[in-house]
């Protein structure tokens, strides 16, 4: 057994610290942004390469009339930036631009816009290779005319990845975080170096929170071991909060008033406080996923109506948090610690508000407090809600590897688990 302990990795750095936000929306007229595996809503873009995987795409323009959209594809590394010196027909097979042909108008909607899907990839556009792509989507074959772009990722899966979720020897977070610790088996790459691969970890899809530069700890022959006790540690919150807005005219219990005097009607959520202090309850929830849908008409993309939602956040004492900023967090906001996603306080009310445009359908959300002090830490969910192991979670595990001659980190290994099954 060969047994090699990777204190000379010390130096190793893996560049992925400055990871980007590719998912973002350039025009304002652009709503309902869905891309996901094939009839599954809660699923990440994720598909296999060279296999009949397929993604759906939906999104809503609220210009008048149909307009031409086209999409192409950029091959990115691991952290999100375009691999260089890689020509565009390296990695797509086919055409480097497609029309998005399939579109309707709305119909019973009370707001008028009109419906673009597509099935991707399609045959005349295929990625070629492994890897992170960025999908664009323009207007008018210009790609200077961005409309918004999404992340992809197609996997060659070439390594296996066993994986497992266990609670923190460290007895201060014991009781509230969880800890990944897996290995990789690496005999179908030709690696000659740990420098040569990457890991990124995230839960719950919040890339922003995603764990990366972190080295193997053990390599055993080509077994390549993460088990640091404080390498893949992040915090349990609690199950997220819900809005069902599937319906504006029957009031689900998670709605507070509905305002139909308005041409757009204003729907506003039962209020929201912290959690913190209440003791911790399972119930099933959906990790932060969106949900399209309505019980009013047959088809949810092209029939389901907009309204402004108002959200709201008591804190306690309904006192702001001095250096801090409130964040909604989930796909609503894209899983993203932005200007999209921050609360905005109101002192003569005493609680924080944000007000949404959204289709209908069944939202997941969480609120987190980002310390203005410490920029360089991630957003927390223990003013909020509190950090509980019990939390159930989805965590995605992604591989990269890079060969000494590549150009571009690919893709080669995807493992998904969920906390319910940690071990104690």
């Amino acid at each position: 057994m060969q047994l090699r302990l990777l204190f000379f990795l010390c130096f190793f750095s893996h560049g992925v610290s400055a990871q980007r936000a590719p998912d973002r929306i350039f025009l304002s007229s652009i709503h309902g942004v869905k891309l996901f595996q094939q009839n599954n809503q809660n699923s990440q873009p994720v598909i296999d390469l060279n296999s009949g995987d397929q993604l759906e795409l939906h999104f809503d323009d609220f210009n008048a009339y149909p307009r031409n959209f086209f999409y192409t594809y950029q091959l990115c590394n691991a952290d999100w930036m375009p691999a260089s010196n890689v020509n565009v027909f390296d990695y797509i097979k086919g055409f480097n631009q497609m029309r998005i042909n399939q579109y309707r108008v709305s119909s019973i909607a009370t707001t008028k816009y009109v419906h673009y899907q597509a099935q991707l990839p399609e045959r005349n556009a295929m990625p070629a290779v492994s890897g992170n792509y960025l999908l664009k989507v323009y207007m008018d074959s210009d790609t200077s005319k961005l409309a918004f772009t999404r992340r992809i990722f197609v996997v060659n899966r070439m390594v296996n990845i066993g994986a497992q979720i266990q609670a923190p020897y460290d007895p201060q977070l014991f009781r509230t975080h969880q800890k990944l610790q897996f290995t990789v088996d690496t005999k179908e790459l030709n690696l000659m170096s740990p420098q040569q691969v990457k890991v990124v970890v995230v839960q719950n899809n919040r890339y922003t929170d995603a764990v990366i530069d972190k080295q193997p700890v053990f390599v055993r022959g080509f077994m390549l071991e993460y088990n640091g006790e404080q390498d893949f540690v992040f915090p349990g919150g609690k199950e997220y909060r819900w809005a069902d807005l599937q319906s504006f005219r029957f009031e689900s219990d998670r709605i507070e008033k509905v305002d139909r005097s308005e041409d757009r009607y204003i729907v506003t959520i039962k209020q929201d406080q912290s959690r913190n202090r209440f003791p911790y309850l399972y119930y099933i929830d959906r990790d932060g996923y969106t949900e399209i849908n309505t019980t009013e008409s047959v088809n949810p993309w092209w029939q389901s109506d907009y309204a402004w939602v108002d959200f709201s956040y008591k804190p306690v004492d309904q006192q702001a948090l001095m250096g801090k900023q409130l964040h909604l967090v989930g796909e609503i906001t894209g899983n993203q610690i932005s200007d999209s996603s921050l609360m905005q306080y109101l002192p003569a009310l005493g609680i924080y508000t944000k007000r949404m445009l959204l289709k209908q359908g069944y939202y997941s959300y969480t609120y987190a407090v980002k310390d203005l002090k410490r920029p360089n830490e991630s957003a927390d969910v223990y003013l909020t809600d509190g950090n509980y192991w019990e939390t159930e979670n989805e965590y995605t595990i992604f591989f990269y590897y890079r060969p000494l001659s590549g150009r571009y980190d690919e893709l080669v290994g995807i493992s998904r688990l969920n906390s319910k099954f940690v071990n104690r």
